[in-house]
């Protein structure tokens, strides 16, 4: 089990533009059956991370219902955020916190840091980050919210083209005193 912050990023390191859009993102072709592709990663996930912008952006996108039936923990400091559809559950407070408890509801199977770079920053910081895989997009944006907004060393382990994106995927370096 590892805890996998799947991504996508700008050339210049941004998840969302200056706007909180992913227009630049979704116009992009990737192919989902392809190395890196959605449809590959997705059946190694048993459990969803996920920051409170991130989710209201999927909500957005996908008519208000939360489009996944994985345990999905969202941290938000709103205590009264509330989701309807799947198996959300609404946490607040350090990630340390309730970190086994996600692990524990992934089963056999990674954890899917969905985002945002904040909430990876969090993981990261708190030596619970694993691995982090990244599809870069053909483009700039100049400002926005960074992927992962914090030092942290990492070992490529994988790399490759999918469509329109130069993909990769890093394992964390520990030190000798890191688990």
């Amino acid at each position: 089990m590892s805890v996998v912050y799947y991504t996508a990023s700008s050339l210049d390191g941004f998840v969302v533009d200056g706007d909180d859009s992913l227009g630049w993102l979704l116009s992009r072709d990737i192919d989902g059956a392809a190395p890196f592709g959605y449809d590959v990663f997705r059946p190694t996930v048993g459990a969803v991370v996920v920051g409170a912008t991130t989710l209201r952006w999927v909500l957005r996108e996908e008519g208000g219902s939360w489009p996944f039936t994985l345990p999905t923990w969202v941290f938000t400091h709103d205590d009264g955020m509330q989701v309807e559809g799947g198996d959300v559950r609404v946490v607040s407070g350090d990630v340390t916190q309730h970190h086994a408890a996600v692990v524990e509801s992934a089963g056999d199977l990674d954890v899917w840091l969905m985002g945002g770079g904040d909430l990876a920053r969090q993981y990261a910081d708190a030596r619970l980050l694993d691995e982090v895989a990244v599809q870069y997009a053909p483009c700039t944006l100049g400002s926005g919210a960074p992927v992962l907004p914090t030092r942290s060393e990492w070992e490529l382990v994988d790399h490759g083209r999918n469509g329109d994106f130069l993909c990769a995927r890093w394992r964390v370096v520990r030190g000798s005193g890191d688990s």
